[in-house]
């Protein structure tokens, strides 16, 4: 039997979120014969963004983890690659993290003491300084397959408005209008590191910094079940890594946008990285060298598949199996 209705939600987490994207998707079509480019909606957060974008425009799970890993992909990925064409090199240096300090805007502030859990985020990131380097780059790729069209299927891209730190989700009705490359590209401006990206006279930064998911944007939608990816929590039993305490305040935020759409009668999987799959991200998320990636892909695939044969996890995915 197959489920109608499954929503899928891809988290924020930098070039290590994508591999640990990467990871599970891959484990869930070799695993359970699930394809993610079916999904009947797609949200996706900084990292997410680009991965939900890459489903959308037919790249598999599968040819997703190669591509990250640097290693072959099937036909048909290549003919999709070839349209995207190299991707560009992103090599941070120390230099580009050496900015002058920012203050916080009375509008984030404001909306801090209106809504002080929703807007936490948004001002811790609004004393970091703003980031000088283009992302629009990064993700321009995406103009060269969908121009300024967006996929037939629903993806719905979240960044956060930097005057006051708000949420807007590219992609849904009555949102803002762009093509779906600056939205990417918006959904991934880290604060500090890259420059914020301008839409209609609005300053657009990542995502992440109202969720590190935002799955509460699919509660009330009527699915049948919603899978989120969620690279920045962490499982129940997470290690010793020092930003532990970090990923169990996003474990918490998780937990309360999870009961928001469970109240809907939706079913909720949640993917988060358990000790083994931290240890093979480490820290940091940043790196673009392919060659980091291969192992931890290979690594949250196999942990993935382990976890998927728990009597639980087969329940509650038993629906989405081939």
């Amino acid at each position: 039997m197959s489920t109608n209705r499954v929503g899928l939600v891809l988290g924020a987490g930098g070039f290590g979120g994508r591999a640990f994207h990467a990871g599970v998707l891959s484990a869930l079509h070799d695993g359970l014969g699930w394809d993610p480019r079916s999904a009947e909606v797609i949200v996706g957060t900084s990292a997410g963004s680009q991965v939900g974008t890459a489903l959308r425009i037919g790249i598999s799970a599968p040819d997703l983890a190669a591509r990250i890993a640097g290693e072959p992909v099937s036909a048909e990925g290549r003919r999709i690659f070839e349209r995207l064409g190299p991707p560009p090199e992103l090599a941070p240096a120390w230099r580009d993290l050496v900015h002058r300090p920012h203050l916080p805007g009375p509008k984030v502030l404001r909306r801090f003491a209106l809504h002080p859990w929703q807007s936490m985020g948004a001002l811790a990131c609004s004393f970091l300084p703003l980031g000088s380097l283009s992302v629009q780059e990064y993700a321009v790729q995406f103009r060269r397959v969908l121009g300024d069209q967006w996929p037939s299927d629903p993806l719905w891209i979240c960044a956060a408005r930097l005057d006051d730190g708000g949420r807007v989700v590219f992609g849904r009705d009555g949102e803002p209008v762009t093509d779906v490359a600056t939205a990417v590209a918006a959904s991934c401006a880290v604060p500090w590191l890259f420059a914020p990206v301008e839409v209609d006279g609005v300053r657009y930064f990542d995502g992440g910094v109202h969720s590190p998911t935002n799955l509460d944007l699919v509660a009330g939608l009527g699915l049948d079940l919603v899978i989120v990816v969620s690279p920045m929590s962490v499982a129940r039993h997470p290690g010793r890594q020092v930003d532990l305490p970090l990923r169990r305040l996003f474990r918490l935020r998780l937990g309360r946008e999870a009961a928001k759409v469970r109240r809907g009668g939706t079913r909720v999987v949640a993917f988060q990285p358990a000790a083994e799959e931290m240890a093979a991200l480490g820290l940091n998320a940043m790196d673009p060298d392919p060659l980091r990636w291969r192992n931890a892909i290979g690594r949250v695939r196999e942990a993935t598949l382990r976890r998927m044969e728990r009597a639980d996890f087969v329940r509650k995915l038993e629906s989405i199996a081939a």
